[in-house]
């Protein structure tokens, strides 16, 4: 058998190489957390133990192993219409200030996972639209962002099984807005899938390449990181936004010491922030 323990050197290695390739912080006692994700990858790629598999993919060149380690890392929950607030604010009140525009209205949804969040707000846009015929001339532009190539491929199919689709959907949306396919998932019907768009993206690399957005969601995913790693990426969100773009981010998260470039709006319930112009 495979000893599927980790060493406090190779835990040590390993927090290092992780934080460097994707800014994630492992606290000092997450080695259960790293056994559990890394384990199922030894009998996959042929490896003895976890330590020559840390030591591996620290100094080796294998990028499929590499990528398997990242995405086995970085696999986080994620539901549809999670917090419920973001979306009722989204069509109840932020929708309107882009009434009208010209160019298309541009929404990122960063660190997306398996692409309920940027679905959810495709379906968003849809009801909006079906009471507000034409209010976004330029058209909808979503796009889905994650470091993780396993998921931005199971976000391009849109096929989800039934555990997934219980997590945040009503019945009415599933309905509305899926089909049944032969192997008993179901899949988002193109009016949903035609409005996003996937990339792979490292949030600790430049993402100026992915254009001005008007709306940003980067939810659940400043926890991660460092102090200094959040405040970088908050200033690159702020360069991306258009002035006055308006920012989501988790329930739980603050960019309170981190950032000057956002007003807070408080709402009930949740919040979100404006980029100051």
């Amino acid at each position: 058998m495979p000893d599927k323990d980790i060493g406090s050197q190779d835990y040590s290695l390993f927090r290092n190489y992780l934080e460097k390739q994707c800014g994630i912080v492992l606290g000092d006692n997450k080695q259960y957390l790293v056994r559990s994700r890394l384990s199922p990858l030894l009998r996959r790629f042929g490896i003895a133990d976890l330590s020559q598999l840390v030591n591996k993919v620290v100094n080796g060149s294998d990028r499929n192993l590499r990528e398997a380690v990242i995405d086995a890392m970085t696999t986080n929950e994620t539901l549809w219409f999670r917090d419920t607030y973001p979306f009722e604010l989204l069509k109840n009140d932020l929708f309107g200030k882009f009434k009208g525009k010209s160019g298309p209205l541009r929404i990122w949804s960063a660190a997306c996972s398996s692409g309920q969040e940027p679905y959810s707000i495709a379906i968003c846009i849809l009801e909006y639209l079906q009471r507000n015929p034409g209010a976004f001339p330029g058209g909808v532009q979503i796009i889905g962002t994650d470091i993780s190539t396993d998921m931005l491929t199971r976000c391009k199919t849109a096929e989800y099984d039934n555990l997934s689709l219980s997590r945040g959907l009503s019945e009415e949306r599933k309905r509305q807005f899926f089909e049944s396919t032969a192997t008993g998932t179901m899949r988002l019907k193109p009016q949903v899938t035609e409005m996003v768009s996937f990339r792979p993206i490292n949030l600790l690399e430049s993402y100026a390449s992915l254009g001005r957005f008007d709306l940003v969601f980067c939810r659940n995913v400043l926890i991660y990181f460092s102090g200094p790693i959040k405040t970088q990426i908050l200033q690159q969100i702020a360069a991306g936004l258009q002035s006055q773009g308006i920012l989501f981010l988790g329930a739980s998260e603050s960019m309170s010491g981190l950032s000057d470039a956002f007003t807070m709006v408080r709402c009930n319930p949740g919040l979100y922030y404006v980029k100051k112009q």
